[in-house]
């Protein structure tokens, strides 16, 4: 039975949960969801609210309706991102996806606010290099981040970026071959406009956010982002 959340359309709050079921293995026996009839009884609303729970996740490319037979599950593989000392994108997603791609979307020098001045160690005044990009891996849209860096240290990153399709080259570029993972924080919240159109979703999916600090070996502040992950294609591994 669903509890109806304020703000929450029921027929997100079913594809969520049909989402995680799918996710957690529970239709793995016949890979087929459930009849409508059955699905609407279990969540206690209409046919109508289950169908368009389905084809949210339909097009999302999760499941998809077969005639005569009912609504097969189409994708439950995740990428499995870990998160460790030494976190990077491309060696995390590694041999699971064939093609990986960062794709800078924009870029601009600002004044950092009061949460990347505390972050990145910088004081009042100090200006911040911010890059705004999409991660892809095979042709599937896995993280949106803003990406903040102390000016000074980096002009210029963002056209290394650009370039490269990688922090971890962008990085190199400056004498930077290697660095650290400071601190990751972990929540999940439904998707926003620029998530639904960034990363390729359906209103109300739900997303993993991160806010990460990477350090270089000496233990000074070199880039804080905030990254956004569809929870549907990514999980994470936390490694000590």
């Amino acid at each position: 039975m669903i509890q109806k959340q304020k703000g929450v359309s029921l027929w997100r709050q079913i594809s969520d949960r049909i989402r995680a079921n799918i996710a957690a293995g529970l239709y793995d026996a016949t890979d087929m969801l459930p009849a409508e009839t059955a699905l609407a009884q279990e969540f206690g609303v209409n046919r109508h609210t289950v169908r368009a729970a389905l084809s949210a996740l339909a097009q999302e490319g999760i499941v998809k309706a077969s005639q005569g037979r009912g609504t097969m599950i189409e994708r439950r593989d995740k990428f499995d991102f870990p998160i460790g000392r030494r976190t990077r994108f491309t060696e995390g997603i590694g041999d699971q996806a064939r093609d990986l791609k960062g794709v800078l979307l924009a870029s601009q020098t600002e004044a950092a606010s009061v949460e990347v001045q505390k972050r990145l160690g910088l004081t009042a005044g100090e200006t911040v290099l911010r890059l705004d990009g999409v991660r892809r891996a095979d042709g599937r849209a896995v993280s949106r981040s803003t990406m903040w860096f102390p000016a000074d240290r980096f002009a210029g990153i963002d056209e290394a970026f650009a370039e490269s399709g990688s922090i971890t080259k962008a990085l190199a570029r400056f004498g930077i071959d290697d660095y650290l993972r400071d601190s990751t924080e972990i929540s999940a919240v439904h998707a926003e406009p620029d998530d639904v159109a960034s990363l390729e979703l359906t209103p109300g999916a739900i997303v993993l956010v991160t806010r990460a600090l990477n350090t270089d070996t000496a233990g000074r502040p070199i880039q804080y982002a905030i990254t956004r992950f569809p929870a549907d294609r990514v999980q994470f591994t936390i490694r000590s």
